[in-house]
């Protein structure tokens, strides 16, 4: 007995070394790094031999295994005799043109040893393997042996041999038809979004939740007696003695832990994150009888491959791949150039004749009043010149500050301004109006590179410079847009300028215009877009809002949908839309929570004054708080007036409109209201312009944009597929207003029991909620809200939150059902 007890511990040691050093060979990081190599080095052989076999297979089928060594013969495969018999038994003796996907299959494997992670490992196997099967019989079935190429034809020996034998069974249309029922299952349960209504299926989210349950979860777990333990012990004895096996490798002993209660904590049955190899569910593991060796329990806990292969699985992101917000719109073609026409004159470029005359007629005014320079240079603009001069020293830049006037006088120019000091400059400018001013077209603003590459949220391209610069700006950093000017100077012309630098860059699944225009004439032109890039009320007649009364409730709806905004930032803990739409493309957030994609949502006001005259402090109340909070929630307004003055653009306002634009005012008066600072009174008009950005203010010539091409621009937005209905904002209700719901209940819509059943399951009643869930437009929607509101299933609008609902549950939702 003592002979076989010795004899027993020692293979009993053997086997444990020899596992502990394969273990340890696998767990070697060089080891890993060598055959991950390897790995991707045949995948690439194997992938050039079988490229090379589909020219080379006639002489390549005359090697076997038997020739690799020898001396006879010379294979024409590129690579060489291990090729060609590579080829020859993976394309012709296998699975045909279909073997391709071996080497995709190594590669993989070879990039996850070296920790490359390009797609998961098990699912892209599984996927190949039975990719390669059906391709094979598939290429079999089509073409047959195909009079001999490569052999046995395109799907090689087993895809002949499977299709005669499907033949023999079902005959060939039975074979047809089991391929395409095969490809149409596994696309569907590879690929969710293949049939889109499969999505509204009953009990298929729950289906998919028990395919993801592991196995050990389901297993029953009954409590055993005290003597099925020693029996089971017993036999576990007189078997080999099993290990732990952990994610390290390292084997652990259940002596060598603390206790055995922690080791069964740390180890847990429950526990989805291991597997149970042996069948026991024991706690505790005792000692077997006093002839045989400690017993070990078995637990294999799951490697990191398999739980990477899992997380993948169940990651959105790596499954349907990152939202495309401009899927319901992809074949969106932006505007070309070609609508857009070209108005620059031949004859406007500024002579050499003309800049030396006005250089002369400066220093000689300038020398009138004792005032000597050292230098002066000019920078030429589309509209005007800027001269800048280096003063002698000793002289008062106020001195020649005072000689505006005069120089203007002498030079018999309409506009002189004078800049002292040029900002970031060590020198004193003067501008002065060109003879013949040029025209700025829009095409070549919109066609420079400083537009074209733009990577601005919201870039606007709004004209040049005096240098001949293009000038872009971001309005989403802006945050708002103060437009101001007297009748005639290049308001309008200028708002079209903004709206058709965002029509060309952005798409309209990105960006929303609310259009308010209480002159009535100016914006009617962007109607034809309403489906496409306007946002207006659920109830509201015209997507152009022309009524006072409908522009007071539309800036309320914002104010609500900014508050929506906002909650949501805060439940996605995100400081701002770009963060929240990034997070919401990344699949980390879920609609079915309330989360959605945010497009930015611009307001054009035109004619402020109107509206403040007509409205008042109903107008300017949501407009301040708008100005004050939608910045970080994607609103942004542009409010143009031609009525610069204190009682219109009062201090509420400008102080939340850092970015202002003036064209020429007539009084000094108007140029302090809009820029804080004179200059806008000394403007030449049509489209000359100071904005002012924060500090900095710059002189603009207004890119031109004419009738027939905003049509243009337009129309072709207008033939393109559109959205069913506008860009819908929240309904708004006034305050003190009650409305009496009279609905009918005799006459209650189709879906009014579904839409019951889904606000009582998710405890939230919206309308939102129901024009998601079902498809149907919001107007269908909000009457279903009104009839589930008149029967009492959910309470009354509570502005910006949902509903209320009345019923805790479906079982009482259902009784009350079928009393109606």
């Amino acid at each position: 007995m003592a002979k076989k007890k010795v004899s027993s511990t020692k293979t009993s040691k053997s086997k444990k070394n020899s596992s502990f050093s394969l273990k340890k060979l696998f767990s070697d990081h060089r080891f890993k790094l060598s055959l991950g190599i390897f790995l991707i080095i045949f995948a690439l052989i194997l992938l050039l031999s079988f490229f090379s076999y589909l020219f080379t297979w006639k002489i390549d089928n005359e090697f076997t295994w038997s020739n690799l060594f020898s001396g006879d013969g010379q294979a024409e495969n590129w690579a060489a005799k291990l090729g060609a018999i590579l080829s020859n038994q993976f394309i012709s003796r296998w699975f045909g043109l279909a073997s391709f996907s071996f080497p995709f299959i190594f590669l993989i494997l070879g990039l996850r040893l070296l920790k490359i992670k390009l797609l998961p490992v098990g699912k892209s196997i599984r996927y190949a393997l039975l990719a390669t099967i059906w391709f094979s019989i598939f290429l079999a079935y089509l073409f047959g042996d195909a009079g001999g190429y490569l052999q046995f034809g395109p799907g090689g020996a087993n895809g002949i041999f499977l299709v005669k034998w499907l033949n023999t069974i079902i005959g060939k249309i039975g074979t047809f038809f089991l391929l395409f029922i095969s490809l149409f299952v596994f696309l569907v349960f590879t690929f969710d979004s293949f049939i889109p209504f499969l999505k509204t299926l009953p009990g298929k989210a729950s289906s998919l939740k028990k395919a993801n349950i592991p196995v050990s979860s389901t297993k029953s777990k009954k409590p055993k007696t005290q003597d099925n333990k020693e029996e089971k012990m017993n036999i576990i004895a007189e078997e080999t003695p099993l290990s732990i096996e952990i994610a390290d490798d390292e084997l652990v002993d259940a002596d060598s832990q603390s206790s055995v209660a922690d080791k069964d904590k740390a180890l847990s049955l429950n526990d989805d994150s291991f597997e149970i190899e042996n069948e026991t569910d024991e706690s505790i593991v005792e000692k077997a009888k006093s002839d045989a060796d400690d017993v070990k329990l078995s637990v294999k806990e799951k490697t990191e491959e398999e739980e990477i292969d899992e997380s993948e699985k169940k990651d959105p992101l790596e499954e349907f791949g990152e939202y495309d917000p401009t899927l319901d719109l992809s074949s969106y073609v932006f505007p070309d150039l070609s609508l857009l026409d070209d108005h620059q004159q031949n004859n406007s470029e500024v002579s050499k004749e003309e800049l030396i005359s006005n250089k002369n007629k400066i220093v000689e005014t300038l020398s009138n009043y004792k005032i000597k320079i050292e230098k002066i240079k000019a920078t030429i603009g589309p509209t005007i010149t800027l001269y800048e001069i280096v003063p002698a020293a000793g002289v008062r830049i106020s001195k020649i500050k005072n000689l505006e006037d005069d120089i203007a006088l002498s030079l018999a120019a309409l506009g002189i301004r004078i800049i002292a000091p040029i900002p970031g400059k060590g020198t004193i400018g003067i501008e002065v109006p060109n003879r013949n001013p040029e025209i700025v077209s829009m095409r070549t603003i919109l066609a420079s590179h400083k537009f074209q590459d733009s990577k601005f949220d919201l870039p606007v391209a709004i004209g040049k410079t005096i240098s001949n610069d293009t000038f872009v700006f971001d309005l989403a950093k802006a945050p708002h847009l103060l437009v101001a000017g007297a009748t005639g100077q290049g308001k309008s012309v200028g708002l079209n300028a903004i709206i058709a630098s965002l029509l060309y860059k952005k798409h309209p699944a990105q960006v929303k215009f609310v259009l308010i225009d209480p002159k009535k004439v100016e914006l009617t032109l962007y109607n034809k877009i309403e489906k496409h890039f306007l946002a207006m009320l659920p109830d509201g007649e015209d997507a152009i809002i022309t009524d006072t009364k409908v522009v007071v409730n539309t800036l309320h709806s914002l104010t609500i949908e900014m508050d929506q905004r906002y909650n949501l930032l805060k439940k996605a803990q995100a400081r701002n839309i770009k963060e929240y739409n990034s997070k919401f493309i990344a699949r980390k957030l879920n609609p079915e929570n309330g989360h959605r994609f945010f497009p930015y949502i611009v307001v054009v006001i035109d004619e402020f004054a109107d509206l403040i005259m007509t409205a008042g402090k109903e107008v300017e109340a949501p407009i301040a708080r708008i100005a004050q909070l939608a910045r970080a929630v994607g609103l942004h307004l542009i409010i143009a007036t031609q009525r610069p003055s204190t009682n219109i653009i009062t201090g509420l306002i400008k102080a939340n409109f850092p970015a202002r634009i003036a064209f020429r005012v007539t009084a000094m008066v108007d140029s302090r209201t809009i820029l804080d600072s004179p200059g806008a009174n000394q403007l030449i008009g049509r489209g000359d312009m100071l904005i002012s950005m924060g500090a900095d203010m710059l002189r603009i010539q207004c890119a031109f944009i004419d009738t027939p091409e905003i049509e243009r621009i337009t129309e072709h937005i207008e033939k393109q597929q559109s959205y069913p209905t506008p860009f819908y904002l929240p309904e708004y209700i006034e305050e003190g207003t009650s409305e009496a719901l009279s609905v009918d209940l005799t006459k209650r819509d189709d879906m009014f029991d579904d839409a019951a059943r889904l606000v009582v399951i998710h405890q939230q009643g919206s309308t939102s909620l129901i024009q998601r869930k079902f498809s149907i437009g919001y107007n269908r929607a909000g009457r279903i809200i009104d009839q589930l509101e008149a029967a009492g299933i959910v309470g009354p609008y509570e502005g910006s939150k949902a509903r209320q609902v009345l019923y805790p549950d479906e079982y009482s939702l259902e009784q009350y059902l079928k009393t109606l």
